[in-house]
């Protein structure tokens, strides 16, 4: 019994990680300087705007995403 509780919670562990890791981007402005950039953390909405309606996989979408919206040239 012991020896199959082990193993399930071992499973389950693994099967965890990968949501666990996931991080996303998100390009902001903000609301005091007017400037952009990408922050891993969702934006409250009043320190800092966010930039577009998603949330980028990895940093280098992000930056890209910067670089091309209107909000911030």
């Amino acid at each position: 019994m012991f020896r199959r509780t082990v193993i399930a919670v071992a499973a389950l562990s693994i099967c965890s990680l990968p949501a666990l890791a996931a991080t996303e981007y998100w390009v902001v402005k903000s609301a005091t300087t007017n400037k952009c950039q990408v922050v891993s953390k969702k934006p409250d909405g009043k320190k800092f705007m966010e930039v577009g309606p998603i949330a980028h996989k990895n940093k280098k979408e992000a930056m890209a995403a910067m670089k091309s919206a209107a909000e911030c040239k």
